[in-house]
Formats: C-alpha cells, sequence, structure tokens
C-alpha cells in the first residue's frame, strides 16, 4: 500500500533496512513528537487558530446569534470590570 502522500514529521518511515538509518529516524521522530508536545506557545496559537476560524464561520451561518453572544460577552466584560472598580474604590 504505498501512497504519495507525505509521512508526518512525528512518523518513522517504513522500510529502512540500515539500523542506522532506522535510529536515525527514530530519533528523529522522537525529537519533533517531543518538540511538538512541548511547544506550547505554538500550541496554543494553532488553537486560538481554529477557535477564530470557528467563531467567523459561526458568524458567517449565523449572524443574529453572533451579535447576541458578542453582545453578551461585552455585558458580562464590563459588570466584571465595574465590579473589581467598584470593589477597589470602596
Amino acid at each position: 500500500m504505498s501512497s504519495d502522500q507525505p509521512i508526518p514529521r512525528t512518523a518513522v518511515a517504513l522500510g529502512i533496512t540500515d539500523p542506522v538509518e532506522s535510529a536515525r529516524a527514530e530519533l528523529k521522530a522522537a525529537l519533533a513528537a517531543i518538540e511538538e508536545k512541548a511547544n506550547v506557545p505554538r500550541r496554543v496559537a494553532k488553537a486560538t487558530d481554529r477557535r477564530v476560524a470557528d467563531a467567523r464561520l459561526f458568524a458567517r451561518r449565523h449572524p443574529s446569534q453572533a451579535a447576541a453572544a458578542a453582545l453578551g460577552a461585552a455585558a458580562l466584560v464590563g459588570l466584571a470590570v465595574w465590579g473589581i472598580v467598584r470593589a477597589y474604590t470602596r
């Protein structure tokens, strides 16, 4: 089952017969997996990009509900700021 799709960076290519090349490929894949797992800023950026894309799609499909959600979020932020300022000034 040969495919023309590239393998992920965290996978080891099949068919490597040389033990040294196999060890290098496994090490390279392990280091790439560690980098993927430990690189929190990149993971946060990817998750944020996905959420923004989802929100934009939702806003295109349901503009009135998106406007209501934005208004509700703004009201919550406003109430939170008002509460913090009021607690601070007392």
